[in-house]
């Protein structure tokens, strides 16, 4: 498909702030998506929520996006629970607000309102749209791709009860896994915080890599520096 041809070998970057964050402020992320498309060449960003998809495909049409809903606030217990794009309607929200390709929680958690992930990747489907699927685990990576997902990404690796004990790294191993057992078009997302991490994931056959907090969230980059502080008392 043309659009994974154009994702292919490239770097995604997840632009999301949450309500409590100055940043969620509408014009904050338009000048940061502005940035990221002109200044720096990017050209995929993972986005979510209906009303940031559609400014930024309106004013950059050309630009992928790959669209998520997501609550405005993350229950603390949501290792237990499916919150992103989890039901039909969410993914209808976002494609009509003009996402390219629609992620969705992938895992083999329970969803809402009784749905199933074979009608959420169905509907995707059924609309020319591309399906996504977060996953956490190869099993997961397994079960997505039987029911006809287009891409799999690591995102939740790490952030469900199966696999919060795993290091606080980047899963170059799951990809490993699923590129050796799996025909399908895999990205590397989640703790990538340098140069050489977003490479090593090449290295390890992801097909493309998403990049968010390293970029787009300034409160943590600079709470990265701080530390030094610490360190020098």
């Amino acid at each position: 498909m043309d659009i994974l041809k154009k994702i292919k070998n490239n770097i995604i970057i997840s632009l999301q702030a949450m309500p409590d964050e100055p940043l969620y402020n509408e014009v904050c992320i338009n000048a940061m998506a502005e940035s990221l498309i002109k200044l720096a060449g990017i050209n995929v960003l993972r986005l979510a929520g209906e009303r940031d998809i559609r400014n930024i495909k309106q004013k950059f049409p050309k630009t992928i996006v790959i669209g998520i809903t997501k609550p405005l606030i993350i229950p603390e217990n949501y290792k237990e629970l499916v919150y992103i794009t989890p039901c039909v309607e969410d993914c209808k929200k976002i494609i009509d607000a003009g996402a390219d390709i629609v992620a969705f929680d992938a895992t083999l958690r329970k969803r809402p309102n009784g749905e199933t992930l074979k009608n959420i990747i169905g509907f995707i489907k059924s609309k020319n749209k591309l399906a996504m699927a977060d996953i956490a685990t190869l099993q997961e990576a397994k079960n997505a791709y039987k029911l006809g997902a287009d891409i799999v990404s690591t995102t939740l690796s790490g952030y469900t009860k199966e696999t919060e004990n795993k290091p606080n790294t980047p899963d170059f191993e799951l990809i490993k896994q699923i590129k050796q057992e799996l025909d399908i078009f895999t990205i590397l997302e989640g703790r990538i915080w340098e140069q050489k991490e977003a490479k090593k994931a090449f290295e390890s056959g992801s097909d493309a890599v998403v990049i968010g907090s390293a970029v787009t969230r300034p409160q943590l980059i600079a709470e990265r520096f701080l530390k030094v502080l610490k360190e020098h008392e």
